[in-house]
């Protein structure tokens, strides 16, 4: 979903309400994306002073593609150099696409152990490289992007990386920032084969839709794997007491879910290209992450 920092760099403050539009049917065009954008997403500012470059000492990394059933989708992937198996942790985008800041949490993952691929989901839907609008990007883009279509990409891209990337099938993670946030708690709910998940200020709520049915807290019921959630209590876009509904959701229903929330952190606080980065809670939820892979079997 867009959200206030998200908004602001489109223009518009109340874009977190766009999410799950009702669209016309959904009509497919085949791949408008073939490739990866290059540097940071044209759709919000940079902060240049803050943003992280990760290198590529010590590992495998660069843009792939991934068979799926109407032709091969763009992704990133990087992976520790060795024979491995290593675990694998599939790593979905914010609204803004696979950018610059995507890829480097693949090589940050890797740098950890991990098989990180970052799979470009709004390659079908529209060219998100060159879209400068915010409003346009979840208008003409996420909107559009069935969640049927995501769970489908997101199983491709797991079986690619332990076919092809050195992955380890049994020890399968995802992870996922803003509207990726979301997606964690739907493939959750959606995958017999996920050992944990991570999701960072993803937002509970939206309308349903034909092709986006259900929003993040319809599926806690239904998840299949242990969940952590990073929220900001500062996030104007999802409230702190729908963080903690999902909170008391996943405890009445007898899942295994963390959520922490950052006093003071805004939505998009670990998004070190941006304003709204926030150091301490970005690091400190990195650290956590990786902890809760390990301790549930991604690792």
């Amino acid at each position: 979903m867009a959200t206030s920092d998200d908004a602001r760099a489109g223009g518009s403050k109340d874009l977190e309400q766009l999410d799950g539009l009702v669209i016309p049917p959904f009509s497919r065009r085949g791949f408008v994306m073939t490739s990866l954008m290059t540097g940071l997403t044209l759709a919000t500012t940079r902060v240049e002073a803050q943003a992280i470059r990760t290198d590529e000492t010590g590992i495998v990394a660069g843009e792939v593609r991934i068979p799926v059933g109407d032709g091969p989708m763009p992704a990133y992937r990087a992976m520790p150099q060795g024979p491995g198996p290593f675990p694998i942790v599939l790593v979905v985008e914010e609204i803004f696409g696979v950018h610059d800041y995507i890829k480097d949490i693949c090589r940050r993952l890797a740098k950890a152990g991990y098989t990180a691929v970052a799979p470009e989901l709004f390659a079908r839907q529209g060219d998100v490289s060159k879209m400068t609008d915010v409003q346009e990007i979840v208008r003409e883009v996420v909107s559009k992007t069935p969640d049927a279509q995501v769970m489908g990409d997101l199983d491709a891209t797991a079986a690619w990386a332990a076919a092809e990337a050195k992955g380890d099938a049994g020890k399968l993670g995802i992870t996922g920032w803003c509207r990726g946030g979301r997606t964690v708690w739907l493939y959750a709910a959606h995958s017999a084969n996920l050992k944990a998940g991570v999701a960072w200020y993803g937002n509970f709520g939206g309308n349903r839709t034909g092709i986006q049915p259900k929003t993040a807290a319809d599926v806690i019921p239904e998840i299949r794997a242990p969940i952590l959630g990073l929220y900001g209590a500062a996030d104007t876009g999802i409230p702190v007491a729908d963080v903690e509904k999902a909170r008391e959701a996943a405890k009445a229903a007898g899942k295994t879910v963390d959520i922490v929330i950052f006093p003071d952190a805004p939505h998009g606080f670990h998004a070190d290209y941006r304003p709204s980065y926030r150091k301490g809670p970005a690091e400190e939820g990195w650290g956590r992450m990786l902890a809760w892979f390990r301790d549930h079997g991604v690792a």
